[in-house]
């Protein structure tokens, strides 16, 4: 809100700024001259805020609207104590001027005398800003004399029009120009005075942009050396700059790239510590230099004085006391933490999760050991599981866990639940440990076992369970025979969602994990799985279409090492697989050709726009976007190559197709366990599986199973006998 001065009822300069501002982002003319006039018929000014008005207003499109009514800030300016401060002020005035009014002509001549009267050029220079005429334009002239005074060999100069830094070579009076090399534009430029007005701007050689240019080897050294000072000399000559902008001026030109992320991690660290750098919460929102030091418990009751709420007072207070822990040493600050923790802690609105984080803070503020308010808490939660997840700080999550552990006599099936549920791996890493400490390892393998069958269910928590049983053999599935389980699921996993079109991200991380150091892992599971894994294998990645076709090569490969009966079935001919038809139901045609389609005249199109769009940012090597969309194009071909591919292979079911007395692709089979539990299966094709609902591809290890057998035939599903009762037509 704006603050009120005392004297007069008038608004300090800092809320007529905001409230320019605001103007200026509305394009309200009417409202910016209203408060034009009010501001200029204030009683005291603050230089520094003056002149940010001003150079808000000159920044704007509204800037001539002003300019027309600008001598009326004369009597303000007159104020000013501060003669650096008062000069700005009106050097901004004339730039703003639009009249050529004869009493603001005479009073910018008497300026420049005054300070430049002794020069060499004074005459020539007045003539060149157009002082020199009784009428005539002279607006910007001060900022125009001053960069004449600024034009010597050596200096430095901002080329508005995107040259950049420049640096001054040469200089004629005689022939009116002046010589300069830019960073943005090859060669030497030479530029007219009456050009170097509207384009140029001194800047001293200790300004951060003239370091840059003219010596950015010190500018590195200092970064290394001192980076919180390059950050506030950067924020000081520039502005407020988000975390993006500042590595464009830094990267490569100061830090280079290979370096970068290490150096920022260390800089931000120390930048958040700093006291006159505001650091902010949003990524996207710029860090600033402020005018004085503030202490961190001031930034942080400031914040508390905007009444947050409750959720995003626990992540402040969370924030704070990790990064600025030695604030609790102040025992009058600390003691009003424990009070406002207290005061939200009675609001009715939030909800368990809150209350219990807020509870974890009020603990550590008191160092109380035996805090019993937090497992009467736990006692009266009717689902841990909805209150772990919705608890949004990670360390609480785990400290929720172990007080689950501690005190609920029936933590065991809670912990089970959670394993599959959580998505972050540390706390999966502790839920496993206690479990299989406390004796539960069946009860563990058992829902291993499900996961297996079922890995589109649970697609993350089958990625951190391969990973964990290929690093620790004593884990359930941490035996050859399980790994290979494991990792057949990992790779109908990543079918899946590739089908599904979405977990981009997760995709990814599969492929990563599958290529990383020459296929590590490949290598190793092909050694430690049968010649009939190792077929399924390869039949799997034959339905995973984001692989390239380099990958799967290096898969047959690695598994003709492994199995040299494979590579000689190979050399016979076509394999098994080149001679497969796939089988499919018209719909399932149908959603193929859709799909492909799709692809063909949609997605292509749409990322040969996002591929141009880039390529508009310049800089193709440190375009991120550039290399994600070309690496988007690569996936799409690579997709439509595959299901093309596979359309040629196919062939829709007839019911001449299907033998109602073995089973096969078209049958839905009818099944009973040995306990009397009766489940039936549909076998289509690949298009068609879905099996949330039992309908299998043909191609699936189970079906295989099932195929050709008929009626009182028995066969196995992790370790329970099921007895086919009927063989019918889905057709």
């Amino acid at each position: 809100m704006d603050s009120v001065q005392d004297k007069g009822n008038k608004k300090v300069d800092m809320g007529y700024l905001v409230d320019f501002e605001k103007a200026i982002a509305n394009h309200d003319a009417p409202a910016i001259l209203r408060l034009w006039e009010e501001y200029t018929s204030s009683d005291e000014v603050d230089g520094e805020d003056f002149r940010a008005i001003l150079e808000a207003v000159k920044k704007s499109d509204l800037r001539d609207y002003i300019g027309r009514h600008i001598e009326r800030s004369l009597p303000l300016w007159e104020k000013v104590k501060n003669e650096e401060l008062a000069d700005d002020i009106l050097r901004l005035i004339v730039d703003l001027q639009t009249l050529n009014n004869d009493l603001l002509r005479q009073l910018t001549m008497t300026h420049i005398e005054k300070r430049f009267g002794n020069d060499k050029y004074f005459n020539e220079k007045m003539r060149l800003i157009g002082l020199r005429a009784e009428k005539g334009d002279f607006k910007g002239a001060i900022g125009h004399f001053l960069l004449l005074n600024h034009m010597h060999k050596g200096n430095f100069v901002f080329h508005t029009l995107g040259w950049g830094v420049g640096e001054i070579m040469d200089v004629s009076m005689l022939r009116e120009q002046v010589s300069l090399e830019f960073d943005y534009a090859p060669g030497r430029k030479e530029m007219s005075f009456k050009i170097a007005f509207t384009t140029l701007i001194p800047i001293p050689k200790t300004h951060f942009l003239a370091e840059r240019f003219g010596n950015p080897d010190a500018l590195e050294e200092k970064a290394k050396q001192n980076p919180v000072e390059l950050i506030r000399k950067l924020l000081k000559d520039l502005g407020p700059k988000t975390a993006a902008e500042i590595k464009d001026e830094l990267c490569e030109l100061v830090i280079p790239e290979s370096e970068w992320n290490r150096w920022w991690q260390t800089a931000r660290t120390k930048i958040k510590k700093d006291t006159r750098i505001e650091s902010p919460s949003d990524i996207k929102m710029p860090f600033r230099l402020l005018k004085e030091e503030i202490s961190h418990e001031e930034r942080f009751k400031a914040e508390l004085e905007k009444k947050p709420d409750a959720e995003t007072l626990i992540q402040m207070v969370y924030s704070f006391l990790k990064d600025f822990s030695d604030t609790l040493k102040n025992e009058a600050f600390k003691e009003s933490l424990l009070t406002k923790m207290k005061e939200l802690i009675s609001f009715k609105e939030i909800t368990a999760a809150q209350e219990l984080q807020i509870h974890f803070f009020l603990q550590d503020l008191s160092g109380e050991k035996d805090y019993q308010a937090i497992p009467e808490l736990l006692k009266k939660i009717e689902s841990v599981e909805k209150l772990v997840d919705e608890i949004s700080i990670q360390s609480f999550k785990k400290r929720t866990l172990t007080q689950v552990r501690k005190y609920n006599v029936n933590w065991e099936p809670i912990f089970l639940n959670l394993l599959f549920t959580v998505d972050q791996g540390p706390l999966r890493d502790y839920i496993l440990s206690e479990l299989l400490k406390s004796g539960k390892e069946a009860e563990v393998k058992k829902r291993l076992d499900d996961l297996c069958q079922n890995p589109h269910h649970h697609p993350e928590m089958i990625i951190w369970y391969f990973q964990k049983c290929l690093e620790d053999s004593s884990l359930p599935h941490g035996t050859a025979q399980g790994k290979a389980t494991v990792f057949e699921g990992f790779l109908v996993a990543l079918s899946y969602l590739e089908q599904k079109g979405q977990q981009r991200d997760l995709i990814k991380k599969m492929h990563g994990i599958l290529s990383a150091n020459r296929y590590a892992v490949v290598r190793e599971i092909m050694k430690l799985a049968t010649v009939t894994d190792v077929q399924e294998f390869l039949l799997l990645i034959s339905k995973c279409h984001s692989l390239s076709d380099h990958d799967i090569k290096i898969f047959h490969s690695l598994a003709e090492v492994a199995y040299p009966s494979l590579a000689k079935k190979k050399k016979k001919g076509k394999t098994e697989e080149e001679e497969e038809i796939i089988w499919t139901t018209a719909e399932g045609y149908s959603l193929l050709q859709k799909k492909i389609e799709q692809i063909g005249t949609v997605e292509t199109v749409e990322n040969a726009k996002e591929i141009e769009i880039a390529r508009a940012h310049g800089d193709l090597r440190e375009n991120a976007e550039f290399k994600a969309a070309l690496e988007r194009r690569d996936r799409l071909q690579a997709e439509l190559k595959f299901l093309s591919d596979q359309l040629n292979k196919s062939r829709i079911l007839s019911k001449e197709d299907f033998d109602e007395k073995k089973v096969g692709v078209g049958a839905i089979v009818d099944c009973k366990s040995e306990t009397g539990e009766l489940i039936s299966y549909t076998i289509l094709g690949p298009w068609d599986a879905d099996p949330d609902k039992h309908i299998l591809s043909f191609q699936s290890k189970l079906a295989k199973s099932m195929s050709d057998l008929t009626k009182g035939d028995s066969f196995e599903i992790q370790g329970k006998n099921y007895t086919i009762l009927d063989i019918r037509s889905a057709l």
